[in-house]
This record gives structure tokens, sequence and C-alpha cells, in this order.
């Protein structure tokens, strides 16, 4: 992804405070059609757990394997997508119950860009009193148009609990909130709104744990989304993350196992996989708007 001279002025100096890579994401899109029937979970976590064992991994099934949890996600930025376009992701997800979007919800203020030092730089730091995480995350994919490879994303991440923000509002107070977005060249005056239109319903059905070698776990899901005006499926992503307080403390035998296993699923699985590169693009990539950003 190209750096545009707008972003090499925000990002020029470091920020205030660093943060290590603390989690490290594989992420692969999968085909939505394919997971239509409940056994199809079922189906994929078979060829999951095939390829953990033949490597020396393990693969649980959770007691509630095919729970199917439903949250609403919302994607913002002005009608330029000048965030998106600089490698910042504004997204709401708001657990749904009983068909009723609940009160708490999570906000998300992402850079995410393949240079490290440069996602390091960004410092998504909200001015806003309300509780927030900051992550530091590698995330994986699959290399472009080749499975059975990788290649790594970086993104700076602060998520916020419940924030009192409305998002649909002029940029300029949304920028005041969080300073990173300051230089991104937006108009002002222009109104923030959710991108394309789209309320997105996502399923996520947790697939179980995967321990490799006995020395790092991770939790794996599959995540659809829909359109939920339509109800038709768009996309799907087959998903683990590794967490630890630093990378060195990874024993080095698991942290290959782990590749080794992100590797071989998109081989064994590749009647699953759908072509793309991360949903978020997928999602941008639906409307007339000019996309610069190549993730």
């Amino acid at each position: 992804m190209a750096v545009a001279p707008n972003q090499r002025k925000l990002i020029g100096s470091p920020a205030t405070v660093t943060h290590p890579i603390q989690h490290r994401e594989f992420k692969i899109l999968v085909k939505p059609e394919r997971f239509l029937k409940q056994h199809s979970y079922r189906d994929f976590w078979k060829i999951a757990h095939r390829t953990a064992k033949e490597l020396g991994a393990k693969l649980s099934k959770p007691n509630d394997f095919g729970k199917v949890q439903v949250r609403e996600v919302l994607f913002y930025d002005t009608p330029h997508f000048r965030l998106y376009n600089n490698g910042f992701i504004l997204r709401t997800r708001t657990p749904i119950k009983r068909g009723t979007p609940e009160y708490r919800y999570e906000m998300v203020l992402k850079f995410r860009h393949p240079d490290k030092e440069l996602a390091a730089a960004v410092d998504v730091r909200p001015l806003l009193p309300s509780v927030y995480t900051i992550k530091f995350k590698e995330e994986l994919l699959p290399a472009r148009e080749k499975l059975g490879s990788h290649r790594s994303v970086f993104s700076h991440n602060c998520e916020l609990d419940s924030p009192n923000l409305v998002l649909l509002q002029r940029f300029e107070i949304i920028s005041q909130v969080f300073p990173a977005l300051r230089g991104l060249g937006a108009n002002p005056k222009a109104i923030m709104a959710v991108v394309n239109g789209l309320v997105i319903d996502e399923e996520l059905v947790q697939l179980g744990e995967l321990d490799f070698s006995g020395k790092m776990t991770a939790k794996s899901n599959v995540a659809i989304w829909r359109n939920h005006a339509t109800r038709q499926p768009m996309t799907g992503e087959f998903a683990f993350q590794l967490r630890f307080e630093r990378p060195e403390v990874v024993p080095k035998k698991a942290w290959a196992l782990a590749e080794t296993f992100y590797h071989e699923i998109q081989l064994k699985a590749e009647d699953w996989i759908q072509q793309g590169t991360t949903k978020t693009a997928l999602v941008y990539g639906l409307g007339k708007t000019a996309i610069r950003n190549k993730e």
C-alpha cells in the first residue's frame, strides 16, 4: 500500500508512547456460501483438525460448538474515504441479542500498514474520557495470488468500550477526538457516514482452541458477513490469534508450527477460500468511490 504524502507528514515522528507487538493474528477469507448450513462448520472443523494433527498440533472442539453469535458491524468514513485511503479504519461492532442491538458496543480506530515502523509511529489514542485498550498486531494474510504462504500487515488499534461519541457528524469533530486523523486532507465540514450505507450482520462461530505443541494456544473462529438489508452473504473469514507479552518469549517451535498450520490449511481447504484481501477491503470496494488503499 503506497503511503500518501499527507500520511508521511502524519507519521513522520514517533508516537508519544510505543506498544510492542502482542498479537499475531492469522486470517483467511472464506466463501460465505460454503457456510449456509450448520454442518458446514463441522466439515471445515474436520479439515482444520486433521491438518493440525498431521503437523503435531491440536484443535479442540468447544462444548457449544456451532453456537452463532450475531453482531452488527458498521464502518465510518468521509464521502471520499479519506480515512481508509490513508490506512485508517473506524468501525463499530455491537452484539445483537434477540434481534436487538445491545447498549454496550465496541468502537475501534486502527491504522494498518505493511511497514511495521510506520504503523508503530501512529498514536491512535483518543482525546476522550472513555475506557480504551491499545493493541499492536501483526496480521498475516495469504500472499497475493499464491496459497500456502503469507504476507504481513501491522495494525495499531485503539478499542473503546461504548464511548459517548456520535460518529455521524463533521470530520473536524471526529478528528478532534482522534488526533491521528488530523492532516488527512479531508474537508473539515464533510459529514462522516456509514461506508456505502452498508449495515453488516456478522455471524461468529467459535471453532475451538488450537494448541501448538503445548507451548502456545490460539482461539479460532469463522465469521460470516451478510448484508443486513438483503440477507445476502458477502464474505467470510477463518482466523486464529496468538497472544504474548512480546515476540521473543514465544517458543520458536510454536511460532513456526503456527505459520506452518496457516500455510497448510490454505492448501487443504482451497475449495473453501475466497479470493480477496480483507473483509474491510471488500466492503469498501462495493461502492463507486475510488479506493487507493491496496491492502
